[in-house]
């Protein structure tokens, strides 16, 4: 267990998978500060549920960063905050190069100042655009079809090129489909817009919707709806706990997926759902969206390889139970 003097900044600790990796690492016996601007995040969580320090402000603040590093000792950064919506992206392309690019970069040019040169980055599958092998591997191309995910391979780029020239080193994590909640009910997943299968369904089963969409059925796949990759976010954040002590142990920079390693159809995410809730969650089926993939799933091989990630909820049931569980308990019903 580290010395209760290794402290560590999240940044975007207040939104979904942030506060899981917070939760974590205080199992782990870090101390934690977060920043997070609170466009997404929730500050209830962090100041009533985490009980951490919540600094309020942005990746684009240098006086603030500044500050941060000067009256702290932070052996390293995790950073979650970041604008993840891809429609929104392609309307909105310089909120997103601005902010997960630009803020980025301002937050790393900190911490070499303050000599803190490890850093865990949250990345995404959108990196690799349209999947050519399945699962994929991180080898794979990177052609990304969305500013999103052009800002975040923009990011990977950044600290490649901080390793060489600073000696900066990152372990950079590529996520599929972050699900699930806390299994203690602790916290779990509430955005707003809600844009993710999981919890739209979820919403569906407690009546807060009235149904959930289906966009495409006449995909190459058994069921005609598309597959994805489907992982525990307690797992996500055990994994960014393995890459920090990877870092910390002072191993080199490298990059890892962060997937299930199996996928699961719209169609049987609905049908485990139901089995779940026990409530009949209407279906309404609409054209394909441009731009969706038939099959997105990730190969886990190299995570489990050099960093030891053993996911523990890889079963698609208990992903639902531990989120339907928090929904329950968000929304009043038992």
């Amino acid at each position: 267990m580290p010395s209760k003097k290794t402290t560590i900044l999240v940044t975007g600790g207040a939104g979904y998978i942030g506060a899981h990796a917070v939760l974590a690492l205080q199992h782990s016996g870090y101390e934690v500060i977060v920043l997070d601007n609170l466009v997404y995040g929730h500050r209830d969580i962090v100041e009533k549920i985490l009980q951490v320090e919540l600094v309020i402000g942005d990746t684009s603040d240098r006086q603030l960063l500044d500050h941060i590093f000067a009256t702290h000792k932070i052996e390293a950064v995790m950073h979650f905050a970041a604008y993840a919506y891809v429609g929104e992206s392609m309307v909105s392309p310089a909120k997103y190069y601005r902010n997960n690019v630009v803020g980025t970069l301002i937050l790393l040019e900190a911490m070499l100042d303050a000599s803190v040169r490890k850093f865990v980055f949250s990345s995404t599958c959108a990196t690799y655009g349209r999947s050519e092998t399945i699962p994929i591997p991180e080898t794979h191309s990177q052609q990304p079809i969305n500013p999103y995910g052009a800002s975040k391979l923009m990011v990977e780029r950044i600290l490649r090129d901080f390793d060489t020239a600073y000696d900066f080193k990152s372990v950079t994590f590529r996520y599929f489909n972050a699900a699930g909640a806390n299994p203690t009910g602790l916290i779990g997943e509430n955005h707003t817009p809600e844009t993710h299968l999981i919890p739209l369904i979820l919403l569906a089963a407690l009546g807060k919707r009235e149904s959930i969409s289906i966009f495409g059925t006449d995909y190459s796949t058994p069921d005609g709806t598309c597959i994805r990759d489907y992982t525990h976010v307690t797992d996500i954040a055990q994994a960014h706990l393995l890459g920090l002590e990877y870092l910390l142990k002072g191993k080199d920079t490298d990059t890892f997926n962060l997937g299930n390693g199996n996928g699961f159809s719209v169609r049987e995410v609905i049908e485990a759902a139901r089995h779940v809730t026990q409530q009949e969650i209407p279906v309404v089926e609409y054209p394909r969206r441009p731009g969706d993939p038939s099959i997105l799933v990730g190969s886990n091989d190299k995570a489990r390889k050099i960093l030891g990630w053993s996911p523990q909820y890889l079963d698609l049931n208990q992903i639902l139970t531990h989120a339907w569980q928090w929904h329950q308990q968000q929304h009043g019903k038992q």
